[in-house]
């Protein structure tokens, strides 16, 4: 994300309140922009399915088939992210753009072999037919190349473009369900396709952006997995957070508030809809970080560290240390103070427009989304605070933060199902949020008091050497890809050759 921070600068240096609501705006865009377009578009296909005449049954399957395939690809996709990015940095940083498609292509391809067997598995025998088990396999299948593809984006720093995309590719698969219900072709099946289409559409834009940035070489499409032995408390760390994140509503599905759908297909309406809007409240904090991070900390990060690898004096380092963290605890307070605030209007004024948006809404319901206001409030204070120490390159401390709030919230979320006391519920993420926030505020404090120690004393007396399972399966899967790229060349050449051959007798 570092890359936003240059256009931030220029927008926020200009003076004037218009130029202060365009910098802001701009922001705003690139950090949640891709999310709310991808809420609006399953909002608007609920309120196309409605048009099209669905039965409350149907509309409510195909909800619960939109959500479990989103559910999939995030928790399959949260455990590569954090190390592929860091792979795709340390490529670029060592001016080894070859290799970061080829590392695309190797994620993706197992990525995709993990959802089609495990969620493959679940769909045979959750009840739905062959075409909607096939379309919610594909679906989700489309959304891991999507969430893995805006890893590499964040290096085109074509933000605004990539904004266009979202919107344009969306917007096609919601006028293309539009098109459905007038021609009186509106099914389950068939949203479900324009969903496909339009996220499809997407990725393959992307790739197209991505192609034109960074060379298609044939290199090795495994050797990232080299870095899950190098860096496993990031892999940890980033399947955590997004088990923390979703382990309370998959939870819920196995709870008292659960309505079956069909088959395997459950929901929690009275748990789910509070939840979706309360995760909104998030959302101002998302956009701060980035302001605050980028345009005031970063610089002051960058030159301390840059102190260390142009041997500065160590007066210079202690001061810009110094500045460093003050302005860290500066921002982190402002954060805080805009989360609180967002969090207390949220509880406030939420069920009021709630109530006049969707009516009917339970005392149970509203209940559960007060719990979970302040709880995403938390939590994104927290993530927040787990953000900056993977700035400081503080991963074990990310890892136990992370696995804290996993642990915590989903075995008090079971733990309140077993109870049975409803209208505690979403106290749980609340309790895990707290612990996630707690734990990262003081491994912050702990180990940015020592941050020479860890810039120098810590670092490898000698080069590290490579080893481990995933570098074991990472050779092994290079190998076979190396034979058969030597059996094709010699397919290839034994075809050119034989060409060569019959023009040379007809000649």
């Amino acid at each position: 994300m570092a890359g936003i921070g240059f256009s931030l600068k220029k927008l926020f240096k200009q003076k004037g309140i218009l130029n202060l609501c365009k910098a802001y705006g701009y922001s705003g865009i690139v950090t949640i922009g891709p999310m709310l377009l991808g809420i609006v578009l399953l909002v608007g296909m609920s309120f196309v399915a409605r048009m099209a005449g669905l039965s409350d049954h149907d509309r409510e399957l195909l909800n619960c088939m939109l959500t479990y395939s989103l559910l999939v690809s995030l928790l399959v996709t949260n455990w590569f992210n954090m190390v592929v990015t860091r792979f795709v940095s340390d490529m670029l940083y060592e001016d080894m753009d070859e290799k970061v498609m080829p590392s695309f292509l190797g994620a993706v391809s197992m990525e995709l072999v993990i959802c089609f067997v495990f969620y493959g598995i679940f769909l045979l025998f959750s009840g739905a037919t062959l075409v909607q088990g096939i379309l919610c396999l594909w679906f989700s299948m489309v959304l891991i190349v999507v969430w893995t593809q805006m890893i590499y984006m964040t290096a085109l720093k074509d933000y605004q473009g990539i904004i266009l995309t979202f919107a344009i590719s969306l917007m096609i698969g919601f006028l293309l369900a539009l098109i459905l219900v007038l021609i009186g072709r509106g099914s389950l099946e068939s949203f479900m396709f324009c969903m496909i289409i339009a996220y499809g559409l997407l990725a393959v834009r992307q790739f197209k952006l991505m192609l034109d940035y960074f060379p298609l070489s044939r290199g090795s499409h495994f050797s990232f997995l080299a870095w899950f032995d190098k860096y496993p408390s990031l892999a940890i760390a980033g399947g955590m957070v997004g088990t923390g994140l979703f382990s309370h509503i998959v939870i819920m599905y196995f709870g008292p508030l659960r309505v079956r759908v069909e088959g395997l297909f459950y929901g929690a309406p009275e748990y789910d809809v509070p939840a979706l809007v309360a995760f909104l409240s998030l959302l101002i904090t998302t956009v701060s970080f980035v302001v605050s991070v980028e345009v005031n900390f970063y610089p002051k990060y960058s030159n301390y560290y840059g102190l260390f690898g142009d041997k500065g004096a160590i007066k210079d380092i202690r001061l810009a240390g110094r500045e460093m963290l003050d302005v860290l605890r500066r921002e982190l307070i402002y954060l805080g103070c805009k989360q609180l605030f967002t969090t207390i209007l949220f509880v406030v004024i939420g069920p009021v427009v709630i109530e006049h948006f969707i009516p009917g809404m339970s005392s149970l319901s509203m209940t559960v989304f007060r719990f979970l206001c302040v709880g995403y409030g938390t939590y994104a204070i927290a993530n927040s605070l787990m953000l900056i120490q993977l700035y400081f390159e503080d991963y074990k401390g990310a890892m136990l933060g992370t696995t804290a709030f996993a642990v915590i919230s989903s075995a008090l979320n079971i733990w309140q199902i077993l109870k049975g006391d409803i209208y505690y519920f979403g106290t749980g993420f609340f309790a895990g949020a707290v612990v996630f926030y707690f734990c990262a505020l003081v491994r912050l404090e702990w180990y940015t008091g020592r941050l020479p120690y860890f810039l120098l004393a810590r670092q490898n007396l000698v080069p590290y050497k490579e080893k481990g399972l995933f570098t074991a399966i990472s050779r092994a899967l290079d190998e076979h890809y190396l034979r058969m790229v030597a059996r094709e060349d010699a397919r290839i050449a034994e075809t050119a050759g034989e060409m060569m051959e019959k023009e040379g007798l007809k000649q």
